[in-house]
């Protein structure tokens, strides 16, 4: 997956680069609020992704004696660090320039200029934007959209698809508003347009804040992953009850795991070292993103029932 995510965030910076630089030579010689508001959007959008790209350069460092888990969260927090960038200065500038031109309207000159370079921003940017939906359906597999972005542990995919989902909607709006500037002499029109788009890039900054957050903080693996562990922990004869499976993702491909376990009463501390060390083989084996499997030998009687831990 880390592969697709970074064809899809190499994809992205390429064509949002061309794209920032042919929006801002037009807002420059039409003066038009909306496509300035597009500029600094797609020129937002670079930056974010070279945000990730570098997360992604940074979460593939091995582990080391200050992180022994590895930097594998790098990418969640660089995610996050990409959802206070659109919001802060791709809505925040995109808003206060809406305003500013519908207290001080003038009109947009060589509105045709406009249309060319939406429309072109258009191409170029559906095709980023399919390259990304079609990366992110071959992961998501039989899962609805929004549950795969809840499930999925790899912001670069979804930050990306998100992104240009957004950036196809602000050049609709955009267009729009130019084109009613145009035909009804309105010069407010532009400036609305400036701020919907504004209002559109926040709302995809709170959600992408929202689902990196949640990432950042410590997600568990998928519930198919957990009850894969939990069948297998049960499957050893030497062991009598599995309590608890614990999981942590420390990374998109990083998963940490802690079982807490009941042995049969007649098996020896031989035969409870033996079942540990096939058991974590076994999980490594089935699960490749599991990295580090910890088991701790308990009565059943002794887990806590979840939320109940002291």
């Amino acid at each position: 997956m880390a592969g697709s995510s970074r064809k899809v965030i190499f994809a992205a910076l390429l064509g949002n680069s061309l794209i920032a630089v042919t929006k801002f030579i037009a807002a420059a010689l039409t003066g038009s609020s909306a496509m300035l508001s597009e500029a600094i959007h797609s020129l937002v959008d670079t930056g974010n992704q070279i945000l990730l790209l570098h997360g992604l350069k940074q979460s593939g460092q091995a582990p080391s004696a200050q992180h022994p888990y590895g930097r594998g969260k790098e990418i969640y927090f660089w995610g996050f660090v990409v959802a206070i960038s659109i919001f802060a200065v791709g809505a925040g500038v995109s808003i206060f320039e809406g305003v500013r031109r519908c207290l001080h309207p003038h009109p947009v000159s060589n509105p045709q200029i406009n249309y060319v370079v939406l429309g072109l921003a258009m191409v170029f940017e559906g095709a980023a934007w399919l390259f990304a939906l079609r990366e992110f359906k071959a992961v998501k597999g039989q899962r609805g959209y929004l549950e795969a972005v809840r499930e999925n542990k790899d912001p670069g995919l979804f930050v990306v698809l998100f992104e240009d989902s957004a950036a196809m909607l602000g050049l609709l709006v955009a267009l729009v508003g130019v084109f009613l500037t145009q035909i009804t002499g309105w010069l407010y029109w532009d400036g609305i347009a400036s701020i919907l788009i504004g209002l559109i890039l926040a709302g995809t900054a709170v959600w992408l804040a929202a689902e990196t957050k949640s990432l950042l903080i410590g997600e568990s693996a998928l519930p198919e992953v957990v009850s894969g562990i939990r069948e297998l922990a049960a499957s050893f004869a030497d062991i009598n009850h599995v309590n608890e499976v614990l999981t942590n993702h420390f990374g998109p491909h990083y998963i940490l795991v802690n079982l807490s376990v009941d042995f049969r009463n007649e098996a020896t501390a031989g035969d409870a070292e033996r079942t540990i060390a096939a058991l974590a083989g076994r999980i490594k084996d089935h699960f490749p993103d599991v990295r580090k499997v910890f088991v701790e030998v308990e009565a059943r009687d002794a887990t806590p029932p979840p939320g109940q831990e002291q």
